[in-house]
């Protein structure tokens, strides 16, 4: 097979002059500057774009290869992409790493200067995220036809802050403020996206009773395509993020009123559905937009779907041609809207339409706490998507009929298994919907799928075993080694050879190496420098002065009371309260540095709190001359 590598060796850029001619050619005609004019971000621009060049080609001829020889593909559906930088990777899947260093340094630049301009995507916080940019990464990687869908935001979460009191300040992460060579928009191809309204019936030409929805507003959607080069597969997929946006964002005619506020009042409101991620819910009005997110960008997505079929393809056939990969509970709504779409537009009926649907879908839970499985008030679904909410009713009717044959006379079965809840108030489980609706269900660790078959969704399992399933939650080798840890990766392909990068299993050669005097001294070499990295970007960044000797005790997550913060501060001031009695002494301990990195979610006040006693609980401990040097929290 061609690799990325191959091509890019075998076109534009064979040499480092080359490279550096193309370089000046982008930083001239893209940017519009000479070497001697150019400004840091005009270098990275241009740098950028010379790369993204060499990806290009591989990226339209593997949409050309789609599109001649039609394949099943996989429509990815997440709120969150955790992608990291994209230049590394870039350069990476093009085997350009080493001509592009050479280039730049023989015109007096320092690429890694220029690689840490980059500003990292602002489209996820977390597992979740880093899982879809995982998963995108392999599929392509894998050669497997498919495109990740999501919301491009203009800001990410926020960007964390801490007051005099130590506790969290959020400030808008503005990820897109230097704008980013990286995506390709296509306002042409913009999707329209309904809000509101009502539900009116009429009669069709067969005298059948059909129904149809008139939102009374109406969003674009404007996808946002990037690139997800698979590693030496000579694969490029798309990852197509939507951006909302008016039909007529501008009034011109009240503009010249004077009301200028009220001009772009439309523009705003439509802009507001794609501005953060995971925007403040605790508030009527923030659970009112969490739920336009996530319609929008499903809406956008299963319309991108049906758009893309060839004139006249039979309906029936398409669980054959697409699966939609739910990525926990946030794109679920994505059933109803296909079954709107199929019963309302394509005029099939609800059987014909539900059993096409249930073959289309599959779901990715990540939670074992039922507190934390989504939820939508009914009122809220009425108000907002009153078309799907009567769908949602009628999967549910159809369902519970389905629960009463498999198990007659048992009511209370039928109310624990009801997609509607009833209490606390009316609402939608959207777990629910998503193990009916879902050909596979899957948790995301062995043990994880387990408790969610014996406890969390025991009845759904119960009655669908053969849907269950699981799909260990992994990290691709590619960013999370070889660029995340050069140092470890050059060792581990001294030894072993490079196919573990895209085989984890060959990892296990390096097993006889475990007794191996000379090995075990490399390894402690490059844990020894890459904790002296660390120390380095704290003392830069953050001005924390940290000690590479000491055992770093690193927790990095989501700050939430299950998570186990609160556990691991209890043991730091258990710790440091042993050694300020006596009952340890210094010499009983190894010398340790605990670090948390976490944000709270704005509203989630007990988080917040959390946050501000860490950092009560590092001053305390940082400042006190009897365990210096034994015990630092940063």
């Amino acid at each position: 097979m061609t690799t990325m590598a191959d091509a890019t060796e075998s076109g534009r850029f064979r040499t480092t002059d080359e490279f550096a001619e193309e370089f000046l050619a982008r930083l001239r005609y893209g940017q519009g500057v000479d070497l001697a004019r150019a400004t840091a971000n005009d270098l990275y621009m241009a740098l950028a774009r010379t790369v993204r060049q060499a990806l290009m080609a591989g990226w339209i001829d593997t949409l050309n290869r789609q599109m001649a020889k039609p394949a099943k593909f996989v429509g990815y559906l997440s709120a969150e992409y955790l992608l990291g930088r994209q230049l590394d990777n870039a350069l990476l899947a093009t085997g350009l790493e080493a001509t592009a260093r050479e280039a730049l340094a023989s015109l007096g630049i320092d690429i890694d200067e220029l690689k840490e301009l980059e500003s990292e995507p602002g489209l996820g916080n977390g597992g979740l995220g880093r899982l879809a940019a995982c998963f995108i990464d392999s599929l392509a990687t894998m050669s497997i036809p498919a495109v990740g869908y999501g919301i491009r935001y203009e800001y990410g979460i926020f960007r964390q802050e801490f007051d005099e009191t130590g506790r969290q300040v959020e400030r808008p992460d503005a990820w897109l403020r230097l704008g980013s060579p990286w995506e390709f928009p296509h306002p042409e191809m913009a999707k329209t996206v309904g809000f509101g309204g009502h539900v009116e019936q009429w009669t069709d030409e067969s005298g059948a009773t059909r129904r149809r929805w008139l939102p009374d507003i109406e969003v674009l959607g404007v996808p946002h395509n990037y690139m997800v080069p698979g590693y030496e597969s000579g694969t490029v997929n798309t990852l197509r993020l939507w951006s909302a946006k008016a039909p007529q964002g501008f009034d011109l005619k009240i503009f010249n009123t004077g009301d200028y506020d009220a001009a772009v009042k439309a523009q705003n409101e439509a802009e507001n559905i794609s501005k953060v991620l995971y925007p403040e819910d605790s508030t009527p009005q923030g659970r009112r937009l969490r739920l336009q997110q996530q319609y929008f960008f499903v809406a956008c997505s299963i319309r991108d779907l049906f758009d893309l079929l060839p004139e006249g393809a039979s309906l029936d056939s398409l669980p054959k041609r697409v699966v939609f990969q739910l990525n926990d509970t946030h794109p679920v709504i994505a059933i109803p809207e296909m079954l709107r779409i199929l019963i309302d537009e394509k005029g099939l009926d609800f059987d014909a339409a539900w059993a096409i649907t249930q073959n289309c879908f599959a779901y990715t839970c990540h939670t074992l706490l039922p507190e934390a499985l989504e939820v939508w008030p009914v009122s809220l679904l009425e108000s907002l998507l009153p078309r799907h909410m009567q769908l949602i009713y009628q999967v549910n009717e159809w369902f519970l009929e389905q629960v009463r044959a498999a198990y007659p006379g048992d009511e209370w079965r039928v109310r624990r298994m009801s997609i509607i809840q009833e209490h606390p108030e009316r609402a939608v489980r959207m777990a629910f919907l998503a193990s009916v609706a879902g050909a596979r269900v899957n948790g995301v660790a062995e043990l994880h799928s387990q408790l969610l078959r014996e406890k969390v969704l025991r009845d759904f399992a119960e009655m669908y075993p053969q849907k269950f399933t699981n799909v260990t939650n992994g990290v691709t080798p590619r960013r999370f080694m070889r660029l995340a840890n050069p140092r470890l990766s050059d060792l581990i392909t001294h030894h072993i050879g490079d196919g573990w990068t895209n085989d984890l299993a060959q990892l296990s050669r390096l097993e006889p190496l475990a007794d191996d005097p000379e090995f075990r001294a490399a390894f402690g070499a490059v844990k020894r420098a890459n904790k002296g990295r660390i120390a380095e970007v704290l003392a830069r960044r953050d001005g924390i002065v940290v000690s590479p000797d000491s055992m770093f005790d690193v927790m990095v997550k989501r700050l939430h009371e299950y998570k186990r913060q609160t556990l691991r501060l209890l043991h730091i001031v258990s710790v440091h309260q042993r050694l300020r009695s006596g009952e340890l002494a210094p010499s009983d301990i190894v010398p340790r540095t605990v670090v948390f990195g976490a944000k709270a979610a704005p509203g989630y006040q007990m988080a917040k709190q959390i946050i501000a006693v860490v950092n009560g609980v590092a001053e305390q401990v940082n400042n006190d001359p009897a365990v210096h040097g034994r015990l630092q929290v940063v």
